[in-house]
């Protein structure tokens, strides 16, 4: 009786990535994950005055980000920081620094590292990224196979979310093409048969293979640990997929920069508001220099006031 009731307090102190996804988006009412991209080189991105009085790139972007989490952790649930920017600018200690601080706002950490390899190589990714630097999630690319993906379950608390349909132009030249399985019928190699089966997107088939690979993971609100990205910028194969990974959240990039609106990505979501979150970077951290209202040194309240108006558009979508 005793280590019975030890184990279920032990089980319950466990972090679980998409429960407490989906219980700070109840608290706080939103689905807007803030992308952590810094860029130091024009003007409009880290205002300069932070770059002068810092010098150090680690310093400069653990600063920006420090300033824009605590003026909007009350508004989000999770960040999302790209790794490539930080790798760029010798930045790493402030990736490590800018987790730890989402942490302590109460928020929840998505790293955007689109990692795979061979197995072997991503059970070291996977480390890093869960390890390393405190991950609560992370962003894969599936087209390896399940063999390159499930180093990344096995860590089962946390989240993984596998490209599908990315948001950028050319993903039409890979991702929308058609694919089949073949069947040999003869082994003459200079005349082979085959039979075809149904012709299918290969976006649709990495969704599908998402779909089968969580038929064995946990549910927490009917939702596992392992979701999807598609982007925004593709409403209909965004409404196409939500009905094949019914168990996985969507990571849906996007919005606002690159051009999507809210009404783009309401088929993302179920009725009860549930199902995504709304990734958005330049448009939320270099608000600023969008609308022109606020100085670089009031960057922050210019993000506060983006995230705002994102919730309020994004909410009346989804009916959160």
């Amino acid at each position: 009786m005793v280590l019975d009731l030890l184990l279920t307090n032990c089980l319950n102190l466990i972090m679980n990535f998409i429960e407490d996804l989906i219980q700070l988006i109840r608290e706080k009412k939103s689905v807007v994950c803030m992308g952590l991209d810094p860029r130091m080189e024009n003007e409009g991105e880290i205002p300069q005055y932070l770059i002068e009085e810092f010098e150090d790139p680690n310093k400069v972007i653990a600063e920006f980000n420090k300033i824009l989490i605590e003026n909007t952790y009350d508004l989000i649930p999770v960040i999302k920081p790209q790794i490539a920017f930080y790798e760029k600018y010798e930045a790493l200690k402030a990736l490590k620094e800018t987790i730890n601080i989402a942490h302590k706002n109460d928020l929840l950490v998505i790293l955007d590292a689109k990692r795979n390899d061979i197995g072997s190589t991503s059970q070291a990714y996977a480390y890093s990224l869960f390890k390393n630097f405190n991950a609560d999630a992370c962003t894969i690319n599936g087209y390896l196979g399940f063999d390159g993906v499930k180093p990344f379950l096995k860590y089962k608390e946390k989240g993984v979310f596998i490209l599908v349909k990315t948001s950028n132009p050319s993903s039409k030249e890979f991702q929308d093409l058609f694919s089949v399985k073949l069947e040999d019928v003869s082994q003459d190699i200079t005349q082979i048969q085959v039979k075809t089966q149904t012709l299918k997107r290969n976006y649709v088939q990495m969704a599908e293979l998402i779909n089968s690979w969580s038929q064995s993971l946990l549910k927490f609100s009917n939702f596992t640990n392992l979701g999807a990205v598609v982007g925004a910028t593709y409403p209909q194969e965004l409404k196409y997929i939500r009905q094949i990974v019914k168990n996985s959240f969507i990571l849906i990039p996007g919005y606002g920069s690159q051009g999507a609106q809210a009404k783009d990505i309401k088929d993302g979501f179920y009725k009860n508001g549930l199902g995504g979150i709304i990734n958005s970077s330049r448009g939320i951290i270099y608000a600023y220099n969008n609308n022109k209202i606020y100085p670089p040194e009031k960057f922050d309240k210019a993000a506060r006031d983006e995230v705002s108006n994102m919730n309020t558009k994004i909410n009346k979508e989804i009916g959160i």
